[in-house]
């Protein structure tokens, strides 16, 4: 939620702070604005509660960024405060000499703006990042220094925050963090800090990342503080977001883009992680073998940690417990259990918050991750990347994939470097792993041919149940939980089993019911259960089935189905019907109505 961007270069700013918000909106957003330094000494800022492109037109012709090469942007999510141009990002000082772009949420705002009100400050916001500003300003007339005025203001706050503050004066931007991601860097185009390193992709090659408490000036050599002492920047880090990853091509959508990419990503991590498995991948961790796991992350992460740990348990007989992250905090876990902790931003802010919950505990991390530079990565006892590659649409799809079969590898290294799994039998377990691309590419072929014939049967429908068993419970939550993000029609998901035991009344003549189907005898009595009451049945499985996802002829005697690890490529059907369904409503799959892709604040 909530980006950032900030540049101080030699060209007009305006046209690239706007550039990289529109590359930062799949973040989540309800207003955006810039601003620049005016030849005066002030701010000017020029801000919107319309999309990004709204504020680059009314830019274009803004008179304050003609001559501008310095300023910062942001897109925000409210927390404090409705959306409204006067709780718009960036906020202001009374002198109109600073301005501040905030991502985070401060604890203390009540007394703070007491006090600051106290002190003769008028705040003309309902948030609590133009609070920053006033308190800046307010050190800045004991301390001209910039940075030594940002540090000294951060160092009594309490709470999250990503800052950049620019100085309309000296055109000075000074940037610094704490329980928020920030990155920069320096390019052709200027220095720049950002939020997310898609943002400014395109100008740089190298980025460096902020830990909590750096304070960063925005010039040449980005000189660097910590503690009030001048200290060396982290080592670089290359940039490997390319323009082809922030761009659709032939694509309609991000969300096309990106599952139809789910092939590709699991080559790509099967084949990064196939030779290590058995030769020292869990090794690696130095951690004990566990006798119990807990699963924490939140919505499609949490369903990924639940397919990896139900796994762990069928294999290894490992009991596990799932929790969402922002339950943790009243939820017993039992001593000496392995946490597996899963969020694809790695910046969660309920996952951080938990994190800390469970190294009180005294709870070893397992981290997966699609971000090695986040601070989940930073403070876990160990890391296992997912390697999917940047995900734009909110809605998760291959991430979800990537941690699926990312948590499976550490699975199978588990099991098979600790002995609890005969070593051939580990081996041919590995082997397997290389079917699984083409799994997912028979599924999508087959979903693309038959689900568009089973989609008139859904579009009108108010609600929607979902049903699996075993393993494929975890995915019929998913499908689920996709389907309400993408249409914002409600979607029920049940174990088929406890049909019997209430959900059963929710079925009428119509109602559609969509099975991840396992093909057992269980399961058929199920479907005949609804269907003798008029439910329109959608079944995923198996040759036969509404959508053979699971497996055609073809595939069989192509040797793609992997049964031990589940029905994966399932979710590839599910995640089809929800775009499909939601394209058909007019619904925006890439950027769903409420939703943001890095949930940042609690």
């Amino acid at each position: 939620m909530c980006g950032i961007v900030a540049c101080s270069g030699e060209s007009p700013v305006a046209p690239l702070l706007v550039e990289a918000l529109e590359r930062l909106e799949y973040r989540g957003y309800d207003s955006a604005g810039i601003a620049v330094p005016a030849v005066d000494g002030h701010v000017e800022a020029l801000r919107s509660i319309e999309r990004v492109d709204d504020l680059g037109r009314r830019a274009a012709g803004w008179a304050p960024a003609v001559s501008a090469t310095t300023g910062l942007g942001h897109t925000r999510w409210a927390t404090h405060g409705e959306v409204s141009v006067v709780n718009a990002h960036p906020h202001r000082d009374c002198s109109g000499r600073v301005a501040v772009v905030h991502n985070g949420v401060l604890e203390d705002v009540t007394e703070l703006r007491r006090a600051l009100t106290d002190a003769g400050h008028m705040i003309v916001s309902h948030t609590d990042s133009e609070l920053i500003a006033h308190l800046i300003e307010e050190a800045m007339s004991e301390d001209t220094d910039l940075a030594g005025a940002v540090e000294r203001v951060v160092g009594g706050l309490r709470g999250s925050w990503a800052l950049v503050v620019l100085d309309a004066r000296t055109d000075e931007l000074v940037a610094t963090c704490h329980g928020s991601p920030l990155v920069v860097a320096e390019g052709p185009e200027g220095v720049f800090a950002a939020s997310d390193i898609g943002a400014i992709a395109p100008w740089v090659e190298w980025y460096h990342v902020l830990d909590d408490g750096d304070v960063v000036r925005l010039r040449a050599g980005l000189p660097w503080h910590r503690g009030g002492v001048p200290v060396a920047p982290p080592p670089a880090v290359a940039c490997s977001v390319g323009v082809a990853d922030l761009s659709l091509g032939l694509y309609p959508d991000f969300m096309a883009k990106e599952i139809e990419q789910q092939p590709d990503v699991a080559e790509r991590l099967i084949t990064t992680w196939s030779g290590s498995i058995l030769h020292g991948l869990w090794p690696s961790f130095s951690l004990p073998v566990p006798r119990h796991v807990t699963v924490v992350g939140c919505g499609t992460s949490l369903n990924a940690g639940r397919v990896v740990a139900d796994l762990l348990a069928r294999l290894g007989s490992i009991p596990f417990a799932a929790v969402e992250a922002s339950e943790l905090t009243s939820t017993a876990t039992v001593p000496g259990s392995l946490a597996l902790v899963l969020s694809q931003s790695g910046e969660t802010a309920d996952v951080l918050t938990a994190l800390d919950v469970l190294h009180g505990r005294g709870h070893a991390v397992v981290a997966l991750t699609n971000n090695p530079h986040s601070a989940l990565a930073r403070r876990a006892e160990a890391v296992m990347m997912c390697h999917a590659g940047p995900e734009i649409g909110v809605a998760a799809t291959k991430t979800f994939v990537a941690q699926v079969l990312g948590g499976t590898c550490v699975v199978l290294s588990l099991l098979g470097c600790s002995g609890a799994v005969e070593q051939q039998r580990a081996q041919r377990l590995v082997r397997d792993l290389d079917r699984v691309p083409d799994a997912l590419a028979q599924a999508i072929g087959a979903s693309r041919r038959t689900i568009p014939q089973v989609l008139e049967g859904l579009t009108k429908a108010s609600g929607y149940v979902f049903l699996g068993r075993g393993p494929g419970r975890i995915y019929a939550d998913e499908g689920a939980l996709k389907l309400k993000e993408l249409t914002y029609r409600w979607a029920e998901s049940h174990a088929a089993g406890e049909l019997k035991h209430g959900p059963l009344a929710l079925v009428e003549h119509g109602t559609p019911v969509i099975v991840v189907d396992d093909g057992s005898a269980r399961m058929h009595a199920t479907i005949a259960e609804v269907s003798a009451r008029g439910a329109e049945i959608t079944s995923i499985g198996g040759h036969g089935t509404s959508v053979p996802a699971l497996g055609s002829p073809l595939a069989v005697a192509l040797d793609t189905t992997v049964d031990w690890l589940g029905p994966l490529a399932s979710v590839v059907a599910l995640q089809i019907i929800a775009r499909e369904l939601a394209v058909a409503l007019g619904r925006d799959v890439d950027k769903p109505r409420n939703l943001a892709k890095s949930v940042t604040v609690e």
